[in-house]
């Protein structure tokens, strides 16, 4: 069965932002979503968030997993830990980062990645930035593109892909789109 992990970002939550709606999206169309309250989300950790995750959620070929902001360097610690034979469709990181951005909350987020190891675990990875974010500079995207061997989507002034920082992001068709491809 299809299925999609869709995971938000710091101090955020699985009712803001476009969250909801591609739930919604998704479920009309057969998918089984989940969109988990992440623990501790003011202070996002990758083996917390694992733990969390393994312990309630099966990863197969059918899975597809989009993360916003902390939640997409989350997708980086779940591909890391995935068992060798398993290899999911699509990994789609939203405005995903390298470094913990000199920001206090993220310092127990990054962990030292093993990009080939990640890049084994997805048939494909999509990378959305926008070229006026003002948390995370287009050149995590280019360098997660780099190291992943991903498809980097450059939006134009969409700032951090959510309702506080670019009105209108209670939807998010393009991500929509590149999970139906």
């Amino acid at each position: 069965m299809k299925n999609v992990l869709i995971l938000h970002g710091t101090e955020d939550n699985s009712t803001k932002n476009w969250f909801p709606w591609l739930k919604k999206e998704l479920e009309k169309r057969g998918y089984k979503v989940w969109v988990p309250d992440l623990p501790h989300a003011e202070k996002p950790n990758i083996q917390r968030y694992n733990d969390y995750i393994f312990s309630r959620w099966k990863f197969d070929k059918n899975s597809i997993i989009i993360g916003h902001s902390s939640g997409a360097v989350e997708i980086l610690g779940i591909l890391q830990q995935l068992p060798n034979s398993v290899c999911v469709h699509k990994a789609i990181l939203v405005a995903g980062f390298t470094t913990d951005l000199d920001w206090e909350p993220l310092s127990e987020l990054i962990i030292p990645f093993d990009w080939q190891k990640i890049r084994s675990h997805a048939k494909k990875i999509i990378l959305f930035h926008s070229d006026n974010d003002p948390f995370v500079p287009l050149l995590h995207g280019k360098k997660l593109e780099k190291e992943l061997a991903a498809e980097l989507i450059i939006m134009k002034g969409q700032k951090h892909f959510s309702l506080s920082s670019a009105p209108g992001y209670d939807k998010f068709p393009a991500v929509l789109e590149k999970i139906l491809e």
